[in-house]
């Protein structure tokens, strides 16, 4: 294998290091702002901070992606969350915290571009799907790990120590990505110098991208309200953090093991049924989730909610980048990882306002709708599909 392809599959071991910090935080970052002095309304804006920042830096970085290829954004990014990450520690008041987490999201935002350029560049005609199940897997599996590792770190070793561990491998990820190859042929083409509102508009709204923007969104909007009322109402039932981590577990591994394949068989059987598949498992999934009365049987309804997810990314990843020019695939895959920022950032708060009136269960479900609105965009287009199919 020559030297140029075996460079390029450092690149999930990249995106793993890129994606691995924010986890590493969600666990202990309220508690570290309350340590601080930092209100509840605070902590909100110290969360919330991240999120606004990111999605602009994503959306713009996707820009520069596609004028420079992905190499300087996502090393510039690198750069930035492990500095960010040593800021965390030297913060004495809140309002330090929040300007951390503002650059922090800034910097971040370059990382998630870069690497789905990346993969999409470097991706074969008939294996898209395969390529997006491994980068969607690296993604998962930093989620992961974060995630447990963050609050264990934490608590036995101190914050401090847990911002160097974190700011240490994204270094790391920072050498890694100075071996990884540039895309010389992609540098070298005329790339678009500026793109306005109307220019992203139209990019969003053509062909089948509307598919991919609405079902990502979906899914981590429907994500977000699940982390805000999950817990709660699992409370409601006598279950304890233990039991919240465990089914959250379930879901992410069974999110990361569908992934492994899943992408392989959107690349057989298209793009459009497996995301209609995953929709659908997604909408039952959280209908029941409410209704699950018991461990076992929350524990099958999460199993069946990471099917969902497992299917849906891939296919919906490959799906965007179908139908883009290789000159385009910074701002697509840009304004994708907004979408799954702002899904998150928007589910949370608006799905737990909703259950302040309707009560956790029917807030619960009501995550899900949006949902339909993806599943019925889906089935629209693959109606047509089919169609077209007959009539040639």
């Amino acid at each position: 294998m020559p030297l140029h392809h075996k460079l390029a599959q450092l690149n999930p071991i990249v995106t793993f290091l890129g994606f691995l910090d924010t986890p590493l935080l969600i666990p202990i970052l309220a508690l570290y702002a309350t340590s601080l002095g930092s209100d509840i309304v605070t902590v909100g804006i110290i969360i919330g901070a991240y999120s606004i920042t990111n999605t602009i830096t994503n959306i713009l970085g996707g820009r520069w992606v596609d004028k420079v290829g992905y190499k300087a954004p996502l090393i510039t990014g690198l750069c930035g969350d492990a500095i960010a990450m040593v800021a965390y520690a030297l913060c004495q008041v809140p309002w330090h915290l929040v300007l951390v987490r503002a650059f922090h999201g800034l910097s971040g935002g370059l990382v998630g571009p870069a690497t789905m350029a990346f993969t999409a560049h470097h991706a074969s005609p008939t294996e898209k799907g395969k390529a997006m199940s491994i980068y969607g897997v690296a993604i998962a599996t930093g989620t992961l790990i974060g995630f447990g590792v963050g609050g264990t770190v934490a608590s036995r070793l101190g914050y401090h120590l847990l911002f160097y561990i974190g700011s240490a491998l994204l270094v790391l990820g920072v050498l890694l990505a100075c071996l990884m190859p540039q895309d010389r042929a992609n540098v070298q083409q005329e790339r678009p110098t500026h793109r306005n509102l109307g220019d992203m508009l139209q990019l969003a709204t053509t062909g089948k991208r509307p598919v991919s923007y609405l079902s990502i969104f979906a899914q981590y909007f429907s994500f977000g309200g699940v982390v805000a009322l999950l817990p709660l109402s699992m409370a409601t039932l006598g279950m304890e953090a233990f039991h919240v981590g465990m089914v959250l577990a379930i879901f992410s591994l069974m999110f990361i093991i569908v992934q492994s394949f899943s992408g392989r068989i959107s690349d057989r059987a298209g793009r459009l049924k497996p995301i209609a598949i995953a929709l659908a498992l997604g909408v039952m999934a959280l209908i029941a989730m409410p209704l699950a009365g018991n461990f076992p049987a929350l524990t099958a309804v999460m199993i069946v909610y990471g099917i969902a997810y497992g299917i849906l990314f891939p296919a919906a990843s490959a799906l965007l980048i179908d139908h883009v020019t290789p000159e385009e695939y910074g701002i697509t895959t840009g304004l994708f990882h907004a979408l799954i920022t702002i899904g998150v950032a928007v589910g949370a708060p608006l799905i737990g306002w909703i259950a302040q009136f309707t009560g956790l269960r029917v807030g619960l479900a009501l995550a899900g709708s949006i949902f339909l609105a993806a599943l019925a965009l889906t089935l629209t287009h693959l109606r047509k599909e089919r169609s077209c199919n007959v009539a040639s």
